[in-house]
């Protein structure tokens, strides 16, 4: 399954301090770890990872140990998980970029005479309902765009020699307890 998955490296049967080991190793080698987990035996490494995903239905150790708790007990959560990140960070940027443009604008104008300061005021006001519109797209998005077969893209962050699988930039490691 793993070869199927483009996985290069397994790491089956392992215990939770060997766990916490093999995340702090590949954290030391540069990688990006996370880690997605259910068990009191995955607290540690949910804990060491750059990002600890919980399952919903796990334990109370793995959930507060993790940075995300997966409602679904589903892996496909992940993917839907990982986009609504990168689309609330998109939307974020959006925002700021609106609101420091905004400012750099017209508050000069306003305080140098140019624009008449009424003007500027309900600018500012449209820019403030601007941006809480856009980020209210946010409550339209829906799960489950795995079902269009495409899969995050990698970050900029990966080994650009990496080219094992079709993923350019990407190293796949596993952590199983089977």
């Amino acid at each position: 399954m793993a070869e199927r998955a483009g996985i290069d490296t397994v790491h089956a049967g392992v215990t939770p301090e060997e766990k916490e080991r093999i995340v702090t190793a590949l954290r030391e080698q540069g990688r990006c770890v996370a880690v997605i987990g259910d068990g009191v035996n995955d607290a540690a490494a949910l804990a060491s990872a750059d990002l600890g995903m919980a399952m919903g239905g796990g334990t109370d150790a793995a959930i507060g140990a993790a940075d995300i708790t997966l409602v679904r007990n589903d892996m496909l959560a992940v993917v839907d998980a990982i986009r609504l990140t990168r689309r609330t960070l998109s939307t974020i940027r959006a925002n700021l970029v609106w609101a420091f443009g905004y400012n750099v604008v017209t508050v000069p104008l306003a305080a140098t005479g140019w624009l008449n300061p009424m003007v500027a005021a309900a600018a500012m006001s449209a820019s403030s309902v601007l941006v809480v519109t856009n980020s209210l797209r946010l409550r339209y998005y829906t799960p489950g765009g795995w079902q269009t077969g495409t899969l995050p893209a990698p970050l900029s962050s990966y080994d650009p020699a990496a080219t094992e699988h079709d993923y350019p930039g990407r190293k796949f490691d596993v952590l199983s307890d089977r």
